[in-house]
């Protein structure tokens, strides 16, 4: 049983304010109004899911469907995305896309919509589930290994480097995390110095867990004994950035990363970092409203739907692919 007795009086209210806009809608598509698709990132803050966001706008407009877009502020808050789901079961939406932030308490929520004849997508991070009808992510066991092969190749295939680990519990960041220690086994020249440190759901909390890590790692003459750093998403590798710039770090270490944004980008074109996995998130989100209109109107859809990463280095960055894969059109779609 989940542990919802200490959310009770935040539902309650939440409940109140959301059931408000919806009071309409049922669960069937009636009197031709358009589809109701609730769309629940992680967080709502990293540009990763407004870019999400993005993707699924556009799919919206060309399908005549509506977004309903909400989700938790901090990508680690658990209790309030189980919330958003409930509360979207409540309103009766039509479908459900979903990225759980954790691949275990989101399990509840979603056999209650399934229950409820309400489907779900599962985006971005898995879901320890059989109820979604589909899931639609980038390999990020691979990615991981991505990440890890080209810092090994950085290196020269010797040296000592750090894992900044992402949220506990999530599923995406856990198997970039397998991936990239995979990888390193391979090359017995490189030591792991330290893989037990967390960012949590924030840039904020990412930068103190860097911070951490750097101090640990600093010999009294004022050099660190770190030769290379891998990050699993947007908030560490935010984190960990804000981290080596601020001790005068940054370009002294190799460091490869997971996502992308508009300060990352930057950093990676003054080479503070030297590659970015970066999946494709307007893709995904284009693709989770296709798919999960697909299965409302009844047509068979993919229980497992892969959208490739590509690493983007200080080297390729400007090539045409990768500079429309690190400036999605946001502002075409985010009104």
């Amino acid at each position: 049983m989940r542990k919802r007795l200490g959310y009770l009086s935040m539902r309650l209210a939440s409940l109140v304010l959301l059931l408000l806009p919806l009071s309409s809608c049922t669960h069937a598509n009636t009197a031709g109004k358009p589809l109701a698709l609730a769309l629940i990132p992680m967080g709502t803050t990293d540009e990763y899911w407004r870019t999400i966001h993005a993707g699924a706008e556009q799919a919206a407009a060309e399908l005549g469907v509506r977004i309903i877009w909400q989700g938790p502020m901090r990508r680690d808050d658990r209790g309030a995305q189980c919330d958003v789901v409930d509360n979207m079961v409540v309103r009766r939406v039509n479908g459900i896309v979903l990225a759980p932030v954790d691949n275990m308490a989101l399990r509840g929520p979603v056999e209650d919509a399934f229950r409820s004849k309400i489907p779900v997508v599962v985006i971005d991070s898995d879901l320890q589930s059989d109820r979604a009808a589909s899931f639609i992510a980038t390999n990020n066991y691979k990615g991981g290994m991505m990440g890890g092969d080209y810092l090994a190749k950085l290196l020269g295939a010797k040296g000592n480097v750090v894992l900044l680990r992402g949220v506990e519990g999530n599923a995406s960041t856990d198997h970039r995390e397998q991936g990239f220690l995979a990888a390193l086994k391979t090359y017995p020249g490189i030591k792991l110095l330290s893989s037990n440190q967390h960012g949590g759901g924030t840039s904020e909390t990412a930068y103190k867990a860097s911070e951490n890590i750097l101090s640990q790692f600093k010999s009294g003459d004022g050099k660190l004994k770190i030769d290379g750093v891998f990050c699993p998403n947007e908030s560490t590798s935010f984190g960990m950035l804000r981290a080596l710039q601020d001790s005068g770090f940054a370009g002294k270490v190799h460091f490869v990363g997971f996502d992308s944004s508009q300060k990352l980008n930057q950093a990676l074109a003054k080479r503070e970092i030297d590659g970015l996995v970066v999946q494709n998130p307007m893709r995904i989100g284009y693709l989770g409203i296709k798919t999960i209109v697909a299965h409302i109107k009844g047509a068979q859809v993919d229980k497992r739907i892969d959208v490739p990463a590509a690493l983007v280095t200080s080297d390729n960055m400007n090539e045409t692919a990768m500079h429309d894969l690190l400036n999605p059109p946001l502002d075409r779609w985010l009104k």
